[in-house]
């Protein structure tokens, strides 16, 4: 049986169906909005995983190229690994749906979002959150929803609520809220220098919003929703808590507060793995059980020790930053480089300028398009003194790489003021958190290193919290460790004027407005602190680029003259990088860039193509060259691709009985334009040009 539900937004109809498509899946529901067409499945596994201690769920959001009606490029031609996109719309899906599985539910479970039509409505990611939490609240599977989710931007000053492709051009924020009815459970967007009032009002209208799609998901329960399956509490073994509380509860409140993160995980697995020989001695293992009782203690202490002390692990006050270092410069041949440092985090950024060649080309169901601004993050394992194999980049690493250059792309110049590709490599060197701030950080100072005029300095903080009923404790500048204790990350970059890029999650299913208003105070103070001390290593971008990157030479012409540049089959402008070695980019609109490490170079190649493009003049002398001989003249080039006849009347003053008496092929002859007709036919005067040089003599 099929089942619907609608509800209006803006000025178009969004739709929940379920009973027609994928019935086989746990949960399965398709979301219309106006063209824009997603199916999302849920499925979970009928028992649960054995001997894991964290909840399997893997969410995949998949774009059919025939959705917008494309044939995929490559050789293929089918859709193979995920894109950039769908990767991070994946991540978008997940986080704020994971924590909302209650505990000790580990069946394997799967939400899998197929975009099967693409409209201009720029909806599908969003709609693809409301879509998977939709199929997960009316199938069977565990889940304390539901979610919502909208795009916020805005427009000359006033916000819109889910823009379109084309209104998407001209915001100057782009934020995609999720939430429950409740709370705001995750925040991601980018903004030019937004105020942290300007992001509070957004995500206030979004909410209200959320609420709407989250009435709506109830109501579709009502009518299509099945029997959820029953979860069993995971059952605490109290006497052996106790047990291990009294055999290491002193020793772990002397590790914990070892600054040195090394040095206290070493103290905490030692002191487990005591506890853990003097205790799993019978015929049963119970290792899993004292580990988990051990963990348990050890992340109460630390919350309450936040909580009751207002001092952490590292004996820092909650507003406090590590102690930052940086250095610029520090490899000869690159374009740009920076090292920073945050207390245990360590990033090192090299910045590489490149032409329009070396722009990314990318293929999306929104359309063909370059891209000339690049950050890529790495996270090597020896960042975290760990041992793993080295795979192709997951989607922790493309998702912090992606916030840090969504972070620096509002302070990036156009790419009239600095036509260069610009690459950035974030490489981990250490990692104790926020190791994606210390790279918006370490990038801001190689940019300017490498002397790409940046609008202002970017930096970027981590906020945490612990929360414990009405007991609250916002954290600036948060470790690992309180990361993966914590109940919050908040990550928010900017210049000293504003909000450039902001990413929030949470693992209790939302936090308020106040919580959320606090949070981004302290990032602001933080975030002023921290540029302060990147000024102390570099105040602003370098005058003049490194000796090893490009140069490139702007000049424009005539739209007309394109094609004399280019030559047939681009034999005149391959002729021209052989002369001069120089790379060169024509747009449609004329303009060209020429790029050369070497400014003699670049200069031959302007002066040769301003030749190309100069128009001939009446009157003017000209020095040619003897292109070919006619028993009626000759026909002599008087700029590179222009000739004009020289008639045998007009060699010498003398007559003339042969031309080839006078001329050869290859000979230099000045002549004088005597004419230029309608159609653009030159003739030409070597007599006149003779008279003219002797009069002067």
């Amino acid at each position: 049986m099929e089942y619907s539900v609608t509800i209006k937004t803006r000025a178009k109809e969004l739709g929940l169906k379920t009973g027609r498509m994928a019935r086989q899946a746990d949960g399965s529901v398709v979301a219309q909005y106006g063209d824009t067409i997603v199916l999302a499945t849920a499925v979970a596994a009928k028992t649960p995983r054995p001997g894991i201690d964290f909840f399997p769920l893997t969410i995949d959001y998949r774009e059919k190229a025939y959705s917008a009606g494309k044939i995929p490029g490559g050789f293929f031609k089918r859709e193979g690994q995920p894109t950039g996109k769908e990767v991070l719309t994946s991540r978008l899906i997940d986080r704020p749906i994971r924590p909302l599985f209650p505990k000790g539910f580990s069946c394997e479970t799967q939400g899998i979002i197929s975009v099967l039509s693409f409209g201009d409505e720029n909806i599908a990611d969003v709609l693809a959150i409301t879509c998977m939490s939709a199929a997960l609240h009316i199938s069977d599977i565990p889940f304390d929803g539901p979610v919502g989710a909208v795009r916020i931007g805005r427009v000359l000053g006033s916000f819109v609520i889910n823009p379109d492709l084309r209104e998407l051009e001209e915001c100057d924020i782009n934020l995609v809220v999720a939430g429950t009815e409740e709370a705001v459970a995750m925040v991601e967007g980018s903004a030019q220098e937004m105020s942290e009032a300007d992001l509070l009002e957004a995500i206030d209208l979004a909410h209200q919003e959320i609420k709407k799609l989250c009435a709506l998901q109830n109501e579709f329960r009502e009518k299509a929703g099945k029997a959820k399956r029953v979860v069993e509490e995971p059952v605490t073994d109290e006497a052996l808590s106790n047990t291990v509380k009294e055999m290491s509860l002193d020793e772990i409140k002397k590790a914990i507060i070892i600054p040195d993160k090394m040095r206290r995980q070493a103290a905490l697995d030692e002191i487990l793995s005591s506890v853990v020989n003097k205790l799993n001695t019978g015929e049963k293992d119970i290792s899993r059980d004292i580990v988990s009782a051990f963990n348990k203690m050890e992340k109460d202490l630390v919350r309450n020790m936040v909580l009751n002390e207002n001092i952490r692990t590292d004996g820092r006050s909650l507003d406090r930053i590590r102690d930052i270092k940086s250095e610029v410069g520090i490899l000869p041949r690159v374009h740009g480089s920076a090292l920073f440092v945050r207390g245990e985090t360590q990033c090192l950024a090299v910045v590489t300028l490149g032409t329009a060649r070396d722009a990314q080309r990318i293929d999306a169901l929104e359309g063909d398009t370059t891209k000339s601004f690049m950050l890529h993050y790495n996270f090597p394992p020896f960042s975290v003194g760990e041992v793993k194999f080295l795979r192709s980049p997951g989607r922790r690493e493309i998702g912090h790489g992606n916030l840090a250059e969504r972070s620096l792309q509002a302070v990036m110049p156009s790419q009239e003021e600095f036509p260069y590709t610009v690459r950035i490599v974030s490489d981990v060197l250490e990692s104790n958190g926020s190791s994606s701030m210390a790279t918006v950080c370490g990038s801001t100072l190689a940019l300017m290193d490498a002397g790409v005029p940046i609008k202002a300095p970017v930096a970027g903080i981590a906020m945490g919290l612990i929360k414990e009923g009405d007991r609250v404790a916002v954290l600036t500048d948060i470790l690992g460790l309180e990361d993966h204790l914590g109940d919050m990350d908040f990550k928010v970059t900017g210049t000293a004027d504003g909000i450039c890029a902001f990413q929030m999650d949470t693992k209790i299913g939302g936090i308020s407005r106040d919580i959320m208003e606090r949070a981004l105070e302290q990032a602001r103070q933080g975030r002023l602190f921290i540029l302060d001390k990147m000024k102390e290593t570099l105040t602003e971008s370098r005058s003049e680029l490194s000796p090893h990157a490009p140069r490139i030479h702007t000049m424009q012409i005539d739209r007309e003259k394109i094609r004399d540049v280019i030559g047939s089959g681009g034999k005149v402008i391959r002729g021209i990088t052989e002369q001069t070695g120089a790379t060169i980019d024509i747009d449609d609109n004329g303009v060209i860039h020429i790029a050369s490490s070497d400014g003699a170079s670049a200069q031959k190649a302007i002066d040769i193509i301003k030749a190309i493009t100069a128009d001939a003049e009446l009157n003017k002398i000209y020095n040619g060259t003897v292109k070919k001989i006619m028993d009626f003249g000759a026909f002599v080039e008087i700029l590179p691709g222009k000739e004009g006849l020289l008639h045998i009347s007009q060699i010498s003053e003398e007559r003339t009985a042969n031309v080839s008496d006078v001329l050869k092929e290859g000979d230099e002859v000045p002549v004088k334009v005597i004419e230029i007709d309608r159609m653009g036919k030159i003739r030409l005067s070597r007599k006149d040009a003779l008279s003219a040089a002797g009069s002067e003599a």
